[in-house]
């Protein structure tokens, strides 16, 4: 499994995770608060942030027939068509939002929808591609986007074995080896006991790939989780504030949040660490509060080293206490002082 490259950052099971900050439909219409978004995410601590590329019109149809209507949650009522109109991030602010990003010095890419949106992104020399849940069946959108080179991540919500497998085998038979899935739960919110996380390892061994997650719980418990099963990025919706009424604003981060899901993520990767059994210098100062053998009475020389006369007690500087049941019996080869350390050299055999 190779690293990936996205921007400045190096993707791998030895980096850090990658932290993806989310605005979707969070802008509500407005250009000047997506490019506030922007600033909130780089004050954050993110890595990334992930815009969508779409328009109403490149989504579905207006129409207003029962296919076409949400039905529950948070867009009941609204037409697809309506709701698209709602979120969508307008073409011409791409520009402005690539321009902001490079000013801030953080990575910005998208989520396309269809053939045109991909068009449009490599004009801006995107450094990589987001790949919806809901458009991961769409195999010639994702062979299309694979066939750019850069690096594509995947979200698998909803996704069978078999549709994994597909998208899978789509991105690699272009010669495309930058794959990173992530694994998602596509409810909004999703439920923690709803995630699965294990899923996340046996996705890594299955297909040979970097994984990750896309989070669209209400906590970042579930992300700081995912880190200690191999995640290698993150993504999580971001917002202003809950309270607002954009479209993906009640399961979204508000801004303290993101800045505590990034610090905490970090906290959780260094935690993880790799696998070692040598000792921390911190260990190194606290060996000598381990119990060990010491002199509890004043031997002479030639005594015999009974229970009366040695203990196993703390501090740590003598004899480890395995070796107590071989003292018991032993002579004393010199004089020791009571509160001295049992060593070698004070035992005849």
């Amino acid at each position: 499994m190779n690293s990936i490259q996205i921007g400045s950052f190096t993707i791998s099971e030895n980096s850090r995770p990658m932290v993806i900050a989310e605005i979707s439909g969070n802008h509500n219409g407005s250009l000047s608060r997506a490019l506030e978004l922007l600033e909130i995410a780089k004050q954050s601590g993110a890595d990334a942030v992930k815009i969508q590329t779409y328009t109403a019109d490149t989504m579905t149809i207006d129409c207003d027939l029962p296919d076409f209507k949400v039905n529950g949650g948070l867009w009941d009522g609204k037409t697809l068509y309506e709701l698209y109109q709602w979120a969508h991030t307008p073409w011409d602010w791409h520009q402005a939002l690539f321009e902001k990003a490079k000013e801030l010095d953080i990575i910005l890419f998208s989520s396309p929808f269809d053939e045109t949106a991909v068009d449009l992104l490599e004009s801006y020399d995107v450094p990589a591609y987001k790949i919806a849940s809901f458009e991961m069946t769409d195999l010639p959108l994702v062979e299309r986007v694979a066939k750019t080179g850069k690096p594509i991540i995947v979200s698998t919500g909803m996704a069978c074995l078999e549709e994994i497998e597909d998208v899978v085998k789509t991105v690699r038979n272009t010669g495309n080896n930058q794959l990173v899935l992530l694994h998602c739960v596509s409810s909004y919110p999703a439920k923690h006991s709803e995630y699965n996380l294990k899923t996340l390892v046996d996705l890594r061994e299955r297909f040979d790939v970097i994984t990750g997650l896309s989070d669209h719980s209400l906590t970042n418990v579930t992300s700081i989780a995912s880190v200690a099963l191999g995640a290698s990025v993150v993504e999580k919706h971001f917002t202003f504030s809950r309270k607002e009424a954009g479209p993906d604003c009640a399961f979204s981060l508000e801004p303290q949040e993101l800045k505590q899901l990034c610090t905490d993520l970090k906290i959780a990767w260094e935690a993880v660490g790799k696998v070692n059994y040598q000792l921390t210098n911190g260990e190194e100062q606290s060996k000598g509060f381990r119990r060990s053998i010491y002199a509890v009475s004043d031997i002479k020389k030639g005594d015999v080293f009974k229970p009366e006369n040695i203990r196993r007690i703390r501090p740590g500087f003598g004899l480890a206490p395995k070796y107590y049941p071989q003292l018991i019996g032993n002579v004393a080869a010199i004089d020791i002082k009571r509160g001295t350390p049992i060593n070698d050299s004070m035992v005849v055999n």
